[in-house]
């Protein structure tokens, strides 16, 4: 019996780094687990060693350095390549529970509907390097374009989040097209952290304490 896959989407400055580190607190002793389970938190890119190096790449702020949308597109799927075979897949076949903060419908939301990058194409690459492995349960933290750049307006923006409020509010609307059509559970990100908190907890309470 393989383990659940858990993942939080959102645009930057949702919230899904606090809702982890909340989940990682709660979920050991929570009941849905096996005694004999892990908790492994993770995220893309970066999340296998080679992927570290990856978001390195992806990330860097130098002009200079800048890769075209099409490497952009293909370096996210390296490193999600690797993060599957090497931390995801493992994790999920030894019966242990995987929370990413972030997966491939990331991808489609800033490549795709971002970029405008052909959303066939994606997923014709996605169901190559996904290798089978696509989440149990997803969560879209929802919050405005102008509410994400208002919370990271004394951060240091890397190269995606440097990119405007244009650019993130068709990321936006790309990640509400995807949660209808994949039935994610939807929460609003305005809302305080012990309000969000609960309601994932409570999500994954309904949708997993039959499975313990």
């Amino acid at each position: 019996m393989k383990g659940k896959f858990i993942v939080i989407e959102g645009i930057d400055g949702c919230g899904k780094t606090t809702q982890i580190d909340e989940l990682t607190k709660w979920l050991p002793s929570s009941g849905l687990m096996k005694k004999e389970s892990k908790l492994i938190t993770t995220r893309e890119p970066g999340g296998s060693l080679l992927g570290k190096k990856l978001r390195g790449l992806i990330l860097d702020t130098n002009k200079n350095n800048q890769p075209s949308s099409l490497a952009e597109l293909l370096l996210y799927s390296a490193d999600r390549a690797e993060h599957v075979s090497k931390i995801i897949s493992p994790a999920l076949n030894k019966n242990n529970w995987v929370i990413s903060d972030r997966f491939s419908d990331s991808t489609l939301a800033y490549q795709g509907y971002g970029r405008n990058i052909n959303l066939e194409i994606i997923k014709n690459i996605e169901s190559i390097v996904c290798q089978g492995e696509y989440p149990d349960l997803t969560f879209f933290l929802e919050i405005s374009p102008e509410e994400s750049i208002s919370r990271r307006k004394n951060q240091i923006p890397d190269r995606i989040e440097a990119e405007g409020i244009k650019f993130l509010e068709k990321v936006n609307e790309g990640f509400k097209v995807i949660a209808k059509e994949k039935n994610w559970k939807v929460i609003s990100a305005s809302q305080n952290i012990e309000t969000i908190s609960y309601q994932i907890k409570e999500t994954l309470l309904k949708n997993f304490s039959t499975n313990k």
